[in-house]
């Protein structure tokens, strides 16, 4: 049987599409349909229900499945060794990233990442949706988050934290909050996500206080919401990240550098995420070593 073949197979196996798959690899959907077709004489057995609506793997597709991927994965990784010493890493590598991470962090990054990695092309998905790395075919997500789930795997890029700020105009033209309770007088801007949207937690030594919030504006961005915030439309909490260069320059006040602030938890960082799969190929092992290395973010708020 050959491998082509199964490769294709599985790539409709996790696309549920012939259509996706011959798109991706730019063949007639003919094609897909014909190296299915093959597998599926060869064993003798239907690998896929077909309705108008959807394709699901059969009984006998699903444990064809799950084990000739392993057995590809194990063929890859071979192949991947067996090069390794000769050849540096090349071809498409798709990464994920929110779009305020990858304007901040990432973009003044690209010139030494080419120059790290100069066959490797790069397909750089800056989007504040949680893209899903088997379906989209994602080799490697950054997050922003406290943790991550248990299907993917993933290791801490840096530490994050987050900061109630505001601007000078705004604190000339409304009266500073002194302690965080003080903000339920104040139209604050609120993201979109529901934890960012209703209260915000606070930690001065060990002492914990939950502060409801509200406001008129709810932003699915966190970059125009830091705009917004720079223009004086109110307070908002942001990540260190985002606001170090804003804090320096006076643009932006952290309004409690006493306090600890979160609308999570307080310990949250940056994730580089993959799949959940034994097989990390080489080209993403090697960008998640280099970013490590490099995506340290020298602007962050200490």
């Amino acid at each position: 049987m050959e491998t082509a073949n199964i490769r294709v197979f599985i790539a409709v196996a996790q696309r549920s599409s012939f259509a996706a798959v011959a798109r991706e690899q730019n063949v007639d959907p003919s094609s897909i349909s014909r190296a299915i077709a093959a597998i599926e004489a060869e064993l003798g057995v239907r690998l896929f229900q077909r309705t108008t609506r959807r394709m699901v793997l059969t009984e006998a597709g699903s444990l064809y499945f799950a084990r000739v991927s392993p057995l590809i994965e194990e063929l890859d990784r071979t192949q991947d060794e067996v090069v390794a010493a000769r050849v540096e890493p090349t071809g498409p590598l798709r990464l994920t990233a929110s779009v305020a991470f990858g304007q901040v962090c990432l973009t003044p990054l690209l010139p030494a990442l080419r120059d790290a990695f100069p066959r490797l092309q790069f397909e750089l998905l800056f989007t504040d949706d949680n893209l899903d790395l088997i379906a989209d075919r994602v080799d490697l997500a950054i997050r922003l988050a406290p943790s991550y789930r248990a299907d993917i795997i993933g290791t801490k890029l840096f530490q994050t934290r987050y900061h109630v700020v505001a601007s000078p105009k705004y604190l000339r033209r409304e009266r500073a909050p002194q302690t965080p309770r003080d903000l339920a007088e104040h139209a604050c801007l609120l993201y979109a996500l529901p934890e960012f949207r209703s209260r915000w937690l606070f930690k001065k030594k060990t002492a914990v206080t939950e502060v409801p919030v509200h406001g008129s504006f709810i932003f699915s961005s966190a970059l125009v919401m830091k705009t917004a915030t720079v223009d004086g439309l109110g307070p908002a909490l942001l990540a260190d990240l985002q606001i170090a260069d804003d804090l320096r320059s006076g643009r932006l006040v952290d309004l409690f550098p006493a306090y600890q602030a979160t609308a999570t938890t307080f310990d949250t960082a940056a994730w580089l995420l993959y799949p959940s799969r034994s097989y990390i190929p080489r080209k993403v092992r090697a960008v998640i070593d280099w970013l490590r290395q490099n995506a340290r973010v020298t602007s962050h708020v200490r």
